[in-house]
C-alpha cells in the first residue's frame, strides 16, 4: 500500500483546496481530505481526521499536511501521537497560542461574518492572495460562500481557542517541513520561522511573491515538499 497524504484544509475551505495537490500526489500517495467544517473545536478536528485512518494497520505511513487552521489540527495531531507519522507538513499556520489582542481580532471577525458573510469573505479572500488574480479569487470565493455564516464562526471559535503545543513540538523526533508565503497577510512569516524554530530540525521553505492560499497559489510547490516528506524527493 501507498503511504498516506492526509489533506486538512483551512478555515471555510473543503477539499477543493487541495485539488491540484492531490492529483500531483497520486502516484505517490494514497491521498485522503479531512473534513473540518462541522465541529466545535480544534480537538473535534483533530478526532474526525484520525479517524480517517482507523482502517489502517498500524505502522502505515502517514503524513499529515495541514493549512492554516488545518495546520492547528495538524500541531494537535503531533502532540497527540508523535510516534504515529513519518513526517508532517505544516503550511501558513502558526505553534503561537491566542493572543488577547488575537482574540479581540476573532471576536471582531465573528461580527463581521454575522453581519455580511459575503463581503468579509471578499475582504478574506483580497487578503489571502499576494496579486490580484480575479479568476483564482473567484474559485476561493466559491469555496468559502459554501461554507456558510455559521461555519465560520464555529472555526473562529475554534481558533480563537487552540492549545498551545510548544512543550509537545520542541521534543518531536521526526521531519517537519514549514511553508509560508513571503508576503502572506493572514499569517505573517515570522510565524512559520517561530514553528520552524520550536521543532527540532524542522526545514523552513519560504516562496518568494506568494500569499497566504499556498495550496491555490503554489499548488506545485506545496506538491515538491509532501513528496519530500513522502520520501520521494531530495
Amino acid at each position: 500500500m501507498k503511504p498516506v497524504a492526509l489533506l486538512i484544509p483551512g478555515m471555510l475551505n473543503d477539499a477543493r483546496v487541495w485539488a491540484e495537490v492531490a492529483t500531483g500526489l497520486a502516484d505517490a500517495a494514497e491521498v485522503r481530505i479531512a473534513d473540518v467544517r462541522t465541529q466545535d473545536g480544534i480537538g473535534a478536528m483533530a478526532d474526525d481526521a484520525t479517524a480517517l485512518l482507523s482502517d489502517l494497520p498500524d505502522g502505515h505511513p502517514v503524513v499529515p499536511v495541514g493549512f492554516s487552521m488545518g495546520g492547528y489540527v495538524a500541531l494537535e495531531l503531533l502532540a497527540r501521537h508523535p510516534e504515529r507519522w513519518r513526517s508532517a507538513v505544516l503550511l501558513a499556520t502558526s505553534c503561537l497560542p491566542e493572543t488577547p489582542e488575537g482574540a479581540a481580532a476573532r471576536d471582531q471577525a465573528i461580527a463581521a461574518f454575522q453581519t455580511d458573510f459575503d463581503a468579509t469573505c471578499r475582504a478574506i479572500a483580497r487578503r489571502g492572495l499576494a496579486t490580484p488574480d480575479p479568476a483564482l479569487q473567484e474559485r476561493l470565493l466559491q469555496m468559502m460562500r459554501a461554507a456558510a455564516a455559521e461555519t465560520a464562526v464555529r472555526q473562529t471559535r475554534a481558533i480563537r481557542e487552540r492549545r498551545d503545543h510548544r512543550a509537545a513540538l520542541a521534543s518531536l523526533r521526526l521531519p517537519v517541513h514549514v511553508m509560508c508565503g513571503e508576503r502572506d497577510r493572514i499569517v505573517p512569516p515570522s510565524a512559520s520561522q517561530t514553528l520552524a524554530d520550536t521543532v527540532p530540525g524542522a526545514r523552513l521553505h519560504r516562496l518568494p511573491d506568494t500569499g497566504h492560499m499556498l495550496p491555490l497559489e503554489r499548488a506545485q510547490a506545496v506538491v515538491d515538499v509532501v513528496r519530500q516528506a513522502l520520501g520521494h524527493g531530495p
